[in-house]
């Protein structure tokens, strides 16, 4: 019988013990459940909900603790995909509680007559994929098993409570409550001695209450955590104002937002502000009381640099001093062990006040740890507190936890899905999961989840999953299974997204280190809810690119590959240029293209300070050149870096790569000299190879009265630049000198050949174009002139060179050229390290703190200028001062 076709018997069939036939079954009647249920029906599936509680509300169902509250403002954590609904429905706060939360969640389960389609108080015990029959068997805890051909686990993120780990809970004579699983009766705590255990999200909202209604209250904490005042109210006017001057407008933007609330992305970095302009910002933010916009409207660095983000959480650290009237207290209260944001900060209603209160104790078992739980209380290493009442507020297993509740799920050829994800969950798009047909996860492990606006995330998902079962159906297609390539591709993706963020540096739930024996990982998506999106649509547009497609009278379709293979900050950028609709570089004349590329530049982030900048002139092949140089802030003298920019040897100066320069700068300790050389078409080949060896020759000549330390400079440069480095360490090795140390050469042009694969791979869409290169080799060099080892160095002699250091991207059409020179330079005997950027385009490394990807490779560059100067690799091991963070490499 068709699943259809049953549907009108799915209640029949619950009550008589029969399977239950239907065309969806989805676990969990929360935000994510409900609203699956609505877009199943009217896009024609039959469908079930199987749900554990009573009644409909998922996280918010079992949440009652004193105080809950969601910290998204409620104007925002609702649905959006009925207008009548949100007009139907008014909050009556900023941050609604708990009661008005499951109201609504009630209201929307009435006004959709959604109820008759949920089985309450039941539960999946078990569920396997029958391959014959291309179905998924569910068994459950009370009534019908299901027979269904998609199965939706709408678990939510944070709905699994993880268990004390405490010896001698069962030996308490008193009460006990779990914050996750509070009693829907009334609780009577007055005049009672409570303790709480864990301050976390739940205890940071509950521990002011129960302070108010307590004899006495015991905090043990083990982590402190940042809290911020929600100063919570009626819903903001100026956020009411731009909601309902445009609603679809304002629904749109949150849909393509970072966080999935339409604030607009900051621009201003922590470096170009004051002390007293980061301090003002930082106020407005405290007074708001709005977790979204204290996390990403102060600086744009605050989430992606230790520096910028130290500045925030040390401004947070001295309201808790101010707050909190006992030092010790305060000390104890305040978070030092991890980044701001690393960690999700809670929204608090006078958290720290209450450790002022006489009735409050704080036990930090940082310094004194629970050894047991008594029979009459809790005693830690030092003392025994005697408590009637014991409150754990310890969290959840999050994200994974309710999934892998429902056990065993079994797919394709008996696999388990807990031995799958035995090393970490592993998903394709944090939607499916490889070897599990027809198996859907909403806000699951590698999706944006808990780090956006659940509920903009959940209604992306839902309508992802529900529009792609709707086309399957149309096309004849039975089952969708994500492939292993797919899959991994994503999982690469994901450990690149994570190290644009400091929330690797903290033990949280977000990566499972909350739950003992959890595989480590930062499991939500730190992409942003408008980027995820735009890949979800990508992967459709492409002709569900990923996925396996089977049908029994269709030819099966399988469009396997990866999704994402540029680096994500890349990924932004060249989405944002897209964007803009730039005109083509080539198409301007020189010196249109110049114009263009200063006012372009003029909205570029400034480079980070170094100990002093100053310019002058210095003596070329031909007359005058101008140069920058770049000072350390320690002693010298110090080594110098000759340093030629990019542009085709047409575009450019001594200060178009200012903030590379003092990048390497800071990183390496060295002073750089930024030489500005001839362009053409006014002086075309050979003047920059020229000019390149003469500049050298002359900073080496003036090494100390630059400051520098006397004796061999190093060479680098980028691009026409790195080019032109090359050609310097040729002809210094045929001209007797001056003495190079090393030399760093960042995608350089090396040959006049345009038929390598990289230039055929890349020719467009990735900044530097194929045409754009003729370009420049036209402009610069005639055809005649190309083969000349200075201006093709790949075609030199390569023999007694200077050590190197070669960067090569992989969406570059310059990559195989640069490729082949470091290889060809080690055939050479020549000392060589490559990098090769994996998912970079040509300019990447050089977007200094907008591609925070290319940190690790600058971080690499730097190592190797100080290693050719005989130096230390880092400036941490030389005593010269700790080095600036480095994030994992993203090359291969």
């Amino acid at each position: 019988m068709p699943d259809a076709a049953v549907a009108a018997r799915s209640s029949e069939a619950t009550n008589s013990g029969t399977t239950q036939q239907v065309d969806v079954a989805v676990v969990g009647a929360g935000f994510a459940g409900l609203y699956l249920l609505h877009r199943l029906r009217k896009a024609g599936f039959s469908a079930v909900v199987i749900e554990e509680a009573g009644d409909v509300g998922g996280t918010w169902y079992w949440n009652r603790y004193p105080g809950a509250r969601c910290d998204i403002q409620t104007i925002d954590y609702s649905y959006t995909f009925d207008p009548e609904l949100e007009s139907a429905w008014q909050w009556s706060e900023k941050y609604a509680t708990q009661p008005e939360i499951l109201r609504y969640l009630g209201f929307v389960a009435d006004r959709y007559e959604l109820r008759r389609d949920i089985r309450f108080g039941t539960k999946v015990t078990a569920a396997n994929w029958d391959e014959a029959a291309e179905r998924w068997r569910l068994t459950t805890s009370n009534g019908a098993d299901v027979s269904c051909r998609y199965y939706i686990m709408a678990t939510g993120c944070l709905s699994a409570p993880k268990p004390p780990e405490i010896d001698g809970v069962k030996d308490f004579k008193g009460e006990i409550y779990f914050t996750g699983r509070w009693p829907h009766e009334e609780v009577k705590l007055a005049g009672k001695r409570i303790a709480v255990i864990g301050t976390g999200s739940s205890g940071i909202q509950s521990i002011p209450l129960l302070a108010e209604q307590a004899a006495h209250l015991t905090v043990f904490q083990r982590t402190p955590n940042f809290a911020l005042p929600a100063h919570n109210g009626s819903a903001p006017a100026d956020r009411l104002a731009l909601l309902q001057g445009d609603r679809a407008g304002y629904r749109e933007q949150a849909r393509w937002s970072l966080a999935g609330v339409p604030y607009p992305q900051q621009m201003a970095v922590s470096w170009q502000l004051s002390d007293a302009e980061r301090r003002e910002r930082f106020e407005q933010a405290w007074a708001a009381g709005d977790l979204v916009y204290i996390l990403t409207q102060l600086w744009a660095d605050q989430g992606v640099d230790v520096d910028g983000n130290a500045l925030l959480a040390d401004l947070i650290r001295e309201k808790i001093r101010e707050i909190v009237k006992d030092p010790e207290t305060a000390e104890a209260l305040t978070p030092r062990d991890h980044p701001f944001g690393a960690k999700r900060p809670c929204l608090d209603t006078n958290y720290y006040a209450t450790f002022n209160r006489p009735n409050v104790t704080l036990v930090n078992l940082r310094k004194e740890p629970i050894t047991e739980i008594t029979a009459s209380g809790i005693t830690t290493d030092k003392r025994t507190f005697d408590v009637d009442v014991i409150v754990f507020a310890t969290g959840f297993d999050a994200m994974t936890g309710a999934i892998k509740a429902v056990h065993p799920i079994t797919g394709r050829d008996g696999k388990s899905l807990s031995n799958v994800w035995a090393n970490g969950p592993q998903t394709y798009l944090g939607l499916t999961v490889s070897g599990f047909p027809n198996l859907f996860l909403i806000t699951g492990p590698g999706s944006p989840s808990v780090l956006s606006n659940m509920a903009v995330s959940i209604e992306q998902h839902v309508d992802w999953v529900v529009e792609r079962l709707a086309a399957l159906r149309e096309a004849g297609f039975t089952t969708i299974d994500a492939t292993e390539t797919a899959q991994a591709g994503w999982a690469q993706h994901m450990a690149d997204c994570s190290t644009l963020t400091l929330h690797r540096l903290a033990n949280t739930w977000y990566t499972g280190a909350n739950v003992p024996g959890k595989a480590r990982g930062v499991m939500p998506y730190t992409g942003g809810v408008g980027p995820y999106r735009s890949i979800c649509n990508e992967v459709v547009a492409r002709g569900m690119l990923g996925f396996k497609l089977t049908g029994p009278n269709v030819a099966e379709q399988c469009n396997d590959g990866q999704v994402v293979r540029l680096q994500p900050d890349v990924r932004l950028v060249l989405g944002m240029l897209a964007e803009m609709n730039l005109p083509a570089i080539e198409s301007l004349g020189a010196q249109g293209a110049r114009d263009f590329l200063t006012e372009f530049n003029k909205g570029r982030p400034a480079g980070r300070p170094v100990g002093e900048v100053g310019d002058g002139v210095l003596h070329g092949a031909d007359g005058l050149l101008q140069y920058r140089l770049y000072r350390p802030a320690t002693p010298g003298p110090h080594p110098i870096v000759v340093y030629f920019h990019g542009g085709g040897w047409v575009l450019g100066d001594e200060q178009s790569d200012d903030p590379f320069c003092r990048d390497i700068c800071r990183r390496s300790g060295m002073i750089v000299v930024s030489v500005g050389y001839r362009h053409a078409p006014e002086h075309r080949f050979p003047a920059a190879a020229e000019d390149g060896y003469a500049a050298t020759r002359w900073i080496a000549e003036h090494a100390t009265e630059l400051g520098g330390r006397a004796g061999p400079v190093l060479v680098a440069g980028w691009s026409a630049g790195a080019n032109i480095a090359a050609v310097t360490c040729q002809l210094a090795r045929d001209r007797g000198g001056p003495e190079i140390a090393g030399q760093l050469l960042v995608c350089p042009v090396t040959d006049c050949r345009f038929d390598r694969p990289s230039y055929t791979d890349n020719a467009i869409g990735y900044f530097l174009t194929r045409a754009l290169m003729f370009w420049f080799w036209d402009i610069y060099c005639s055809p005649a002139d190309r083969t000349d080892p200075r201006a093709s160095p790949l075609r030199g002699n390569l023999a007694n060179l200077p050590p190197a250091f070669v960067a090569t991207c992989e969406f570059d059409p310059l990559r195989d050229e640069g490729i082949e020179y470091a290889e060809a330079l080690a055939a050479a005997g020549v000392p060589v390290e490559q990098l090769r950027a994996r998912g970079h385009i040509h300019s990447s490394l050089m977007m200094v703190d907008v591609v925070i990807t290319g940190v690790s490779g600058r971080a690499r560059m730097a190592e190797a200028l100080r290693s050719f100067a005989g130096l230390p690799r880092t400036l941490e091991e030389s005593g010269e001062g700790a080095s600036p963070i480095t994030i994992n490499a993203a090359a291969g």
